[in-house]
């Protein structure tokens, strides 16, 4: 295991860094871990437990695995629906906001997405352009009009990739994107576990005149393992108050117009 400094990480910055190690091998050992991050023991122990009552991983005898059952850094949409329950609400009525009648919008897959799309039904007309087959069926009892791109189904996500998704929106031209991510690293740009879904995600920024990343607080400084865009080819940011600082700093020193709700 390479060693790294962990004495100058915040918390939060360890943990996501424990959990790349068990995205990549697998597992970990405390001991390695103490090594390798000059953190003691007693302090590493107590970050995977922390880990465990998320969810996130699975305590054994000196380390930890990776849950069971579930795809590490690429939840379900139910799981995610569980996650931030009220700040994605929250965030869904801000994004309603930008907004006006007659508009195209594009959504993404994801649970905060989704929470926007039922937002939306306050709106009249609409045509909303979408890769998820559960958003499409949230807005079939609206007058709006609903394209559902083609591809092959993420079951995980209830999304549709693959190069007949990518070619319908090509042809696509949206007024806003609302853009759901995994990850938003300042200095890297958004992310997601998924090639495929990365591949989709980038076809609807270059598709959109206004780019939204809809994303709480959890996600800044994510990294996960495909580039979908780097930072500058995002517009506007909605996440909730319980943003870091140093998170606020790096957005609008990238221009990017920050909303907190």
């Amino acid at each position: 295991m390479d060693q790294v400094d962990g004495s100058n990480m915040l918390i939060e910055e360890r943990r996501q860094h424990i959990l790349s190690l068990i995205e990549r091998d697998g597992r970990v050992l405390v001991s390695e871990l103490s090594d390798t991050l000059g953190i003691s023991r007693i302090t590493i122990r107590k970050d995977l437990d922390h880990l465990e009552s998320k969810g996130l991983v699975q305590r054994t005898h000196g380390g930890a695995l990776a849950p069971q059952g579930s795809a590490l850094l690429d939840p379900s949409l139910k799981e995610k629906e569980q996650h931030q329950h009220r700040e994605k609400q929250l965030i869904a009525a801000a994004a309603a906001k930008l907004v006006k009648e007659g508009q195209c919008v594009l959504l993404d897959s994801g649970s905060t997405t989704t929470a926007i799309a039922r937002a939306l039904r306050e709106f009249s007309h609409l045509t909303v352009v979408t890769n998820a087959v559960n958003i499409a069926a949230e807005l079939a009892g609206t007058d709006f009009d609903v394209i559902l791109t083609g591809g092959s189904l993420r079951k995980n996500s209830f999304s549709l990739v693959g190069p007949l998704a990518e070619d319908v929106l090509r042809e696509i031209r949206a007024d806003i994107l609302f853009l759901g991510v995994d990850g938003f690293d300042p200095q890297v740009g958004l992310t997601t576990p998924n090639v495929l879904e990365s591949r989709v995600n980038r076809a609807m920024v270059h598709s959109a005149t206004r780019v939204v990343a809809v994303c709480d607080s959890t996600k800044f400084f994510r990294r996960s393992m495909a580039l979908i865009v780097p930072p500058t080819a995002i517009h506007t940011v909605i996440t909730d108050d319980q943003i870091r600082e140093e998170d606020i700093e790096a957005l609008q020193g990238l221009g990017i117009e920050l909303i907190v709700v």
